[in-house]
């Protein structure tokens, strides 16, 4: 599976942004460690989500390609495949919850996608679009459970360590487990000995859960302010992946993901979205004691003008 993600790798130069390292002194001493924010917001469509999905549609015959894909997402994974079908001259259909961030929402329309809505309380985005796959011949491009779609998430920590050098421990936000699965394979492949930890909110923690007891939880539509963790459960290929490479899992409490938001925009002057500082917030609020050299994914930067009003004004 490593020499996948290297091959990701070599398919996305040229087409993915190499995004940068950012440090803070203020960080290191807060925590008495060398931290590295791999930050992903800066990667094209604002999240590490165009990774997967350029690696995985780049791989399309060209049947496949003339037929068209269809994927579901909150709103990251929803923006990416929109995004690789515009550059790759394919057509997407988008399943998106009708509480979709407004700024992912027209950013996916933006980039041409048909985008159908869904009510999360009352309907399943994934047998929608399964639905909608039958009746169209599409391709489904899933925004986790899906092995190019890992390869392409793992590209990240593969550049993370290129960049920063050998890392210790790496802490990763976890929703269905793509980005977590595909990271542990990457830093286990560079590095046996680097602790990989997983970070969720703990009003979205079916991952914790799940690892801890070996046995799949599922949580329906949760109410947490990371609206890209709000996945159902890990996937059928990320749930035993994470249980192989992943040494452990943690979970933050809202407050927890707003200081972090904060610290990143105040201290460090980046726009970070709640799912993208889980890992700052599990180091911020002690819910984990980095190691030497610690590197942390910030995985994206698409938040409305309300929310992050909202959180700077908490």
């Amino acid at each position: 599976m490593f020499k996948t993600i290297i091959n990701a790798g070599q398919r996305l130069k040229g087409h993915a942004n190499i995004t940068p390292v950012m440090t803070s002194g203020t960080l290191n001493n807060l925590v008495g460690a060398e931290i590295y924010l791999k930050c992903e917001n800066f990667q094209k469509i604002g999240a590490f989500k165009f990774r997967g999905a350029f690696n995985s549609i780049s791989k399309l015959s060209d049947k496949e390609k003339l037929q068209g894909v269809i994927a579901y997402s909150s709103g990251n994974h929803a923006q990416a495949v929109a995004l690789v079908g515009k550059m790759l001259d394919i057509h997407t259909t988008i399943v998106m919850p009708n509480n979709a961030p407004a700024t992912k929402l027209a950013a996916t329309k933006g980039y041409g996608a048909t985008v159908i809505k869904y009510d999360p309380e009352t309907e399943s985005r994934e047998d929608l679009a399964l639905k909608i796959q039958e009746e169209q011949g599409l391709t489904l491009i899933p925004p986790f459970d899906h092995l190019d779609v890992i390869a392409g998430q793992g590209t990240a920590t593969l550049e993370l360590f290129d960049q920063a050098g050998p890392l210790d421990m790496l802490l990763t936000p976890c929703g269905g487990g793509g980005l977590l699965s595909g990271s542990a394979i990457a830093a286990k492949g560079v590095n046996l000995d680097c602790t990989v930890i997983g970070v969720e909110p703990e009003l979205a923690d079916d991952a914790c859960k799940s690892f801890k007891t070996k046995t799949l939880h599922t949580v329906k539509n949760p109410a947490t302010i990371a609206d890209g963790t709000r996945t159902t459960s890990l996937g059928k290929i990320t749930f035993p992946l994470v249980l192989e490479y992943v040494n452990d899992m943690v979970t933050v409490s809202e407050e927890d993901i707003i200081h972090a938001v904060q610290f990143s925009f105040f201290r460090m002057k980046l726009v970070v979205e709640p799912s993208g500082v889980l890992g700052l917030a599990a180091l911020l609020s002690k819910r984990v004691v980095p190691k030497e050299k610690t590197g942390i994914i910030l995985s994206g930067g698409n938040i409305d003008a309300e929310t992050m009003a909202m959180i700077l004004n908490s």
